[in-house]
């Protein structure tokens, strides 16, 4: 039987799935529209210049930071014997955090709204590291 957890990590990786498509779609839309020459994106600092909307490119970057951590805590969680249903609904609780957060950043990005879901969402994630290694030592 599949472990619990993964359904939320596999949901992670479906929100990182969607925000590339996200990227791609405004990217190639704005190309089009204003006949930037794709070597003029060579670089991020050129890319971020010359296009008028980063927002998807920026949180695609983004879920590759701090929910590396989530993907890892699943792993050790599913090695360690760890997943326990209160853990489960933790890692549901982090996606939508991070779905919320990246729903924010691709559509009206208002900064504070996005910061507080972050730090909710990062405080959660490490009281499930906090709870990992306390249930390690139990």
């Amino acid at each position: 039987m599949i472990d619990a957890i993964w359904l939320p990590c596999g949901a992670m990786v479906g929100l990182t799935a969607l925000v590339w498509v996200k990227l791609y779609w405004d990217r190639i839309g704005e190309m089009r529209a204003r006949r930037i020459d794709a070597q003029e994106l060579a670089t991020v600092r050129a890319a971020a210049a010359r296009l008028e909307r980063p927002e998807a490119a920026e949180n695609f970057r983004n879920l590759f930071e701090v929910p590396v951590l989530f993907y890892v805590l699943c792993i050790a969680l599913v090695l360690n014997g760890g997943s326990t249903p209160g853990f489960v609904t933790a890692a549901w609780a982090y996606v939508a955090l991070r779905s919320l957060h990246s729903l924010i950043h691709v559509t009206y990005n208002r900064v504070m709204h996005r910061f507080l879901v972050y730090v909710a969402s990062t405080l959660l994630l490490f009281g499930m590291w906090i709870a990992f290694f306390a249930g390690m030592h139990a």
